[in-house]
């Protein structure tokens, strides 16, 4: 399949040239508040767009997520993009409105600039040059996803293609040969990152009077002793004589001694109180339950049921006994369509070899294109997050790759504009030469897929669990 006599300048010219038809795009995306399980504005902007641009297929599948598909073959490489957004916390931390905003020659600014619209903008106009320059591959099709709810709960979207709307079109999910993801890399091929899952603690009391508190038995204090706990298992050594020893432990060969180079490739993992609810019958009563979030990052060689188990040992945990419940969240929120597809809140951690030909096929391009480093907008942002790292790296947080890849073992590679730190960020912004740089990459990166070189291309896949959830 690999295209030996790509004209890479003129590949290049034709991304600079729909420059400002992405900005467009992108702002009109931005204008359309699309939080999770909201998205149906943009996803009809979205549609619009790709008949525009003369798409050969534009659909919405049932969760509605939309699709565009530009070819005729059998085989597929997919291009994705989440296009649900978060809120936009305090606007009182915006200095201008996060869904209007501005753009100047360097800059668009708004909410999901670069978490992510700004990769369905490249995705889309990408797809578009190949169909320009005849270099949609001989026995592919190219398909471009604007998926919903990633922010809620990451990856679900897949899950609803893999398991109802590929069966209704068809097609077998290996048919997909690689997936790109389009989610903000700063600049680089990201070949993997850490896994996550959502864990819930519970604990009982028994409320009285608050005049006596001594009557009955206070959850939140309780819950209070746990929180410090699970505060030690973040930020703890994992010296000899440390009782709660830290999740830094995983980077050392005694306590992961078959992961541990990986996990030194994805960081630590991470655990962090997000949530916190109680009941109480009254402000002047002992409150009778109190409840926690954690969001628990997960590295190589840790798995769902090895998180679980150490907040269950916690001392304060143990201590409680069964008036502690440890638990991990079910996802059940309807789409914008109504369509619900319920599933577990574990989102398996994942990492390529680098020699895989998908990722190969990502770093030929970037060199033919751009060169062996990364490449950074005129932004004192951008020059600080991305010079002097690695071009091909991973990501910090997580994305869609966690049921692509981590679910259903299709390849998944990274490459989008903007940058992680804007994620979820007042004042976001992208850089609409990563706009460009991207489309062009698409293109490039398509055409020098070698499938005769394909390999076992798991680094570290981590497994499911025994859950019967597709």
């Amino acid at each position: 399949m690999v295209n030996a006599n790509l004209d890479y300048a003129q590949i290049k010219a034709a991304a600079e040239a729909y420059k400002a038809d992405m900005a467009a795009f992108l702002r009109a995306m931005i204008s359309h508040p699309s939080e999770s399980c909201e998205e149906g504005a943009v996803c009809e902007c979205i549609k619009a767009e790709m008949e525009k641009l003369g798409f050969d297929e534009v659909e919405f599948d049932g969760l509605g997520n939309v699709i565009g598909w530009m070819g005729t073959g059998d085989k597929i490489i997919a291009i994705d993009s989440h296009i649900d957004t978060v809120g936009i916390g305090n606007i009182n931390n915006w200095t201008h409105d996060p869904y209007q905003g501005y753009e100047d020659d360097e800059v668009i600014y708004g909410r999901g600039g670069s978490d992510q619209e700004g990769g369905m903008a490249s995705a889309t106009y990408g797809a578009k040059i190949m169909k320009d320059l005849g270099l949609i591959p001989e026995g592919y099709k190219i398909m471009v996803i604007g998926s919903v709810q990633e922010e809620d709960c990451d990856g679900m979207c897949w899950q609803y293609v893999v398991n109802k709307h590929f069966p209704k079109k068809g097609i077998k999910k290996e048919q997909v040969e690689f997936v790109i993801s389009t989610e903000p890399t700063d600049g680089g091929i990201y070949r993997g990152h850490r896994g996550r899952m959502e864990i819930r603690v519970d604990v009982k009391g028994v409320s009285c009077h608050g005049s006596a508190p001594d009557r009955g038995d206070n959850a939140i204090y309780k819950m209070a002793d746990i929180l410090q706990d699970v505060r030690a298992l973040n930020e703890n050594d994992a010296e000899e004589g440390t009782e709660i020893k830290g999740l830094v432990k995983m980077l050392d060969p005694k306590y992961n001694p078959d992961h541990y180079e990986d996990a030194r490739f994805l960081g630590r993992g991470t655990c962090t109180t997000s949530q916190i609810y109680f009941t109480s019958p009254s402000r002047c009563a002992v409150a009778d339950s109190c409840s926690i979030s954690i969001d628990r990052r997960m590295t190589a060689g840790e798995t769902w049921d090895s998180c679980l188990q150490e907040i269950r040992d916690l001392p304060n945990v143990k201590k409680y006994g069964d008036d502690v419940v440890v638990s991990m969240y079910m996802y059940d929120r309807p789409s914008w369509t109504g369509e619900v597809y319920e599933t577990e809140c574990y989102f398996p951690t994942w990492i390529n070899k680098k020699e895989s030909a998908h990722v190969k096929a990502l770093e030929d391009a970037h060199l033919a294109l751009f060169g062996d480093t990364r490449t950074c907008p005129n932004s004192e942002i951008a020059k600080a997050k991305r010079e002097g790292r690695p071009l091909t790296d991973k990501w910090t947080f997580s994305t869609n790759g966690v049921a692509i890849q981590g679910r259903y073992g299709i390849p998944c590679v990274g490459f989008g504009p903007g940058a992680e730190s804007q994620a979820h960020a007042p004042n976001e912004i992208t850089w609409k030469s990563d706009l460009v740089t991207c489309a062009a990459l698409y293109v490039a990166a398509v055409n020098l897929y070698d499938e005769s070189k394909k390999i076992d291309v798991y680094e570290f896949r981590a497994g499911k669990t025994d859950n019967e959830i597709l």
